[in-house]
């Protein structure tokens, strides 16, 4: 059974129920304190009553700086959104890890930015370094895969469009809320991945509503195409890719194709006049509501909140 921790200001808590209690840490990162898991263990086998968890306000779980890398195009709806067809290879981009923010935290909108998206997407928290060649089993899982978190890939789509830029689009301040809660895992519960349902709402709409079974590449696979290139330390935060449902959609085949006859910055222009008319992009005031558990609730990762605001 997975063991959910929360950090605050003042420390690290084992929440159980709607109590936490504080776990006896000198952990400062996230990478300490999976150093320190009998303290975790401690707290979690703890008789104190604890402190209401709506006393507290929680921060990040993931502390930074840290690596953010994350997949696109990992369900196979969000691919049948976005106008893939065929075999969807395992592809990866960085994020700024100052791009993280708390689960309670405002997303703040860049003056600039006119088309704000969100992307639910299951986090991998590292355990254990993960050299570059690394080949990565399911049975491997638990020694590289200490927890998991909510997050969410805030996207600006004017920026990733025309720019075809993932790492300024999606690494602005607040654009990666992430936790509540860190669950720590026991090699038992990998094997209810499968079940992990990640659902998010805007203003209380239900925008996107998938299980981890309509992922294209899966974690272990993930791992070891990642590990060609990239090596990861305790502590870093793998995002794993989004459901469909998001604002921005693929135009449909026969408008693709007029577009590409035109000038980029025609093409350009025609598109965004019909992506103003799109109601589902984020706007000041807007509230989104992200969950991420099994039905059996033996993995729950928390409710995430974030309001959207614009930039002063």
């Amino acid at each position: 059974m997975s063991t959910n921790v929360l950090r605050t200001a003042d420390g690290w808590w084992v929440v159980r129920d709607d109590h936490a209690v504080r776990i006896d840490t000198p952990a400062a990162t996230t990478a300490e304190l999976l150093a320190d898991r009998e303290a975790v263990r401690t707290a979690a086998a703890s008789d104190e009553p604890g402190t209401p968890v709506g006393d507290l306000t929680p921060l990040s779980p993931v502390t930074t700086p840290c690596r953010v890398v994350a997949q696109m195009v990992n369900y196979r709806s969000h691919a049948r959104d976005s106008g893939f067809t065929g075999k969807v290879p395992a592809t990866f981009f960085r994020k700024a890890s100052t791009s993280v923010s708390g689960p309670e935290d405002a997303v703040v909108r860049p003056s600039h930015v006119r088309f704000l998206d969100y992307e639910i997407e299951l986090g991998l928290v590292m355990a254990a370094p993960l050299p570059l060649g690394t080949t990565v089993t399911q049975k491997d899982l638990p020694t590289y895969i200490a927890g998991l978190v909510i997050t969410n890939d805030i996207s600006a789509r004017d920026v990733q469009l025309t720019k075809t830029q993932f790492y300024e689009s999606k690494s602005y301040p607040t654009f990666t809320p992430t936790g509540p809660h860190l669950a720590l895992l026991e090699p038992d519960d990998f094997a209810h991945f499968p079940d992990l349902r990640l659902r998010l709402s805007v203003n209380g709409e239900l925008r996107q509503d998938r299980t981890l079974a309509d992922m294209i590449v899966r974690p272990a696979e993930a791992l070891t195409v990642l590990a060609r290139f990239q090596s990861l330390a305790a502590g870093d935060l793998l995002l794993t890719g989004t459901p469909g449902g998001t604002a921005l959609k693929a135009p449909s085949k026969a408008v693709e194709k007029i577009g590409a006859l035109l000038p980029p910055a025609v093409k350009w222009n025609a598109f965004f006049k019909s992506q103003a008319k799109n109601p589902r992009y984020l706007h000041a005031g807007d509230v989104i509501t992200a969950t991420i558990a099994t039905p059996d609730g033996r993995i729950n990762l928390g409710r995430q909140r974030n309001a959207v605001a614009d930039a002063a």
